[in-house]
């Protein structure tokens, strides 16, 4: 009797302490999150429509040419607030994402490493929590994101006959985006949690080369892509509920 009393006692002790949701109750979490674009990109087909047939080739190495955007990881707050037991809206809070951007292959009269972008992607996402009273909480969900380009400027620097040009290249506008969700909560004693999530961001953006007359191209900005970046949003971290 005294070893079963003692057992329930410790399993008390270090059972999480699950806090039910109710409507009115804030989550408040701090995650590392790994942005991951899926690009689709058509860069040499675009600037031979812009600038005529084979000059992809001139400019990259390739009429096939990609534009390519590279991974990168931030940390992020956002903030959920229950509308009901079941239903929760979230947003998030992220510092700028810089991601590296290039051109795919080699040869061309352009350097195939263009520089970065710096992009602040604010999302908000309605959940549906499935089990808001138990320890393991997931939820599905879907919103959509406001993709703010901070800083949208890159540079093409090509080399013809021995003479190097800086060419201005911009991401012509920020875009909104759908968003897909999905992930749980881990309810900890005291109100605290561990949160698994992932999502899917669908945006793209126009982004246009200024040739400043190089190799006889037309003057002025013209339109070399329409980049798809589609990021898959993988995020972990710890929460407080209030």
């Amino acid at each position: 009797m005294k070893k079963s009393l003692l057992v329930v006692a410790l399993l008390s002790a270090f059972a999480p302490m699950v806090a039910q949701a109710e409507a009115g109750d804030i989550v408040v979490r701090l995650r590392a999150t790994n942005v991951n674009p899926s690009v689709k990109s058509s860069l040499g087909e675009t600037t031979n429509a812009a600038y005529g047939a084979g000059v992809g080739n001139t400019l990259y190495g390739s009429n096939t040419a990609d534009l390519q955007v590279e991974t990168n990881t931030i940390p992020e707050l956002d903030i959920s607030y229950y509308l009901t037991k079941n239903i929760a809206a979230e947003l998030i809070l992220a510092v700028g994402t810089r991601h590296d951007v290039s051109v795919s292959g080699t040869g061309g009269v352009v350097a195939h490493d263009l520089g970065s972008v710096n992009l602040l992607p604010p999302t908000l996402t309605a959940q549906w929590h499935f089990n808001p009273d138990q320890m393991i909480d997931p939820y599905v969900g879907a919103g959509g994101a406001f993709v703010l380009g901070l800083d949208r400027k890159l540079t093409a620097v090509t080399t013809v006959s021995g003479v190097t040009s800086n060419l201005p290249i911009r991401i012509d506008r920020s875009a909104f985006g759908a968003v897909l969700q999905a992930g749980f909560d881990v309810n900890l004693q005291d109100k605290w949690l561990v949160n698994f999530d992932v999502k899917k961001i669908w945006f793209n953006t126009d982004v246009k080369l200024d040739s400043n007359g190089v190799a006889g191209l037309a003057d002025g900005f013209q339109k070399i892509d329409n980049l798809h970046i589609n990021p898959l949003v993988v995020s972990v971290g710890i929460g407080k509920k209030f």
